[in-house]
């Protein structure tokens, strides 16, 4: 099974894009995304194709996670989330074991994003959630940036206590790839409870990265976010 989604990628691949994912995902010397390399294709095919091998077991999906081409890896999670949201809680245990396992494979933004606020968010949102404050004091930029982002299945269900604590952990972050991933989580809250939002805001706003405060006000009404930005609120 798993040499016929070799075959898939390969047919969909595309070099031109491929470029243009190696600069839009800052894989040069010195950025964040160092020598990962690329195929091009796109995440919808992406999708489909995981959504085509879903069936396959972890030691495939493992061959996957190790690949150097960045596709590759972003299917494997993507059949991971798809086997997840499938499973009874039995089996979503294994696959949470196994993500957790392979989770420094999600080495960049879009790997994590996709991923880990339907997995390891889906699993722990009714449960302890020490793995993700662990994370958050982590030096692996990609494993703060997971305990972030894995607040968001929390946040569409309306509990935000876990995310509000986290953006405090993450407030003095240095990484502009935490700013923007705290500012989100914050805008989301808001769109859901404005008045959580502002709360936190009051306490924190005049010392937030101006990245994580501007996406935490952006659906704030134009006097409003130009107050926030001024610090006159």
């Amino acid at each position: 099974m798993l040499n016929g989604l070799i075959s898939k990628i390969k047919g969909k691949s595309d070099p031109e894009k491929a470029e243009v994912y190696q600069r839009f995902f800052k894989s040069g010397k010195g950025e964040y995304g160092e020598g990962d390399r690329f195929l091009g294709i796109s995440v919808p095919d992406q999708r489909e194709i995981a959504k085509e091998f879903v069936d396959l077991d972890f030691e495939e999906i493992k061959e996957l996670l190790d690949h150097e081409y960045h596709e590759h890896r972003m299917i494997g999670f993507f059949i991971l989330v798809y086997k997840f949201l499938k499973s009874d809680e039995g089996e979503r245990r294994k696959i949470v074991d196994f993500y957790l396992e392979n989770i420094d494979r999600a080495n960049n933004w879009d790997l994590i994003d996709c991923v880990c606020d339907k997995i390891l968010g889906g699993w722990l949102i009714d449960r302890d959630k020490d793995i993700l404050y662990e994370f958050s004091r982590s030096d692996s930029l990609w494993r703060r940036r997971i305990s972030i982002i894995s607040t968001f299945e929390f946040i569409k269900n309306n509990k935000f206590k876990d995310g509000l604590k986290i953006s405090e952990i993450l407030l003095d972050d240095d990484h502009d790839l935490i700013h923007k991933a705290v500012g989100w989580m914050l805008r989301e809250i808001g769109k859901r409870d404005v008045n959580v939002l502002e709360d936190f805001l009051e306490k924190h706003y005049k010392n937030m990265p101006r990245t994580m405060l501007r996406y935490a006000i952006e659906k704030f009404d134009g006097d409003k976010r130009k107050r926030y930005l001024k610090g006159e609120v």
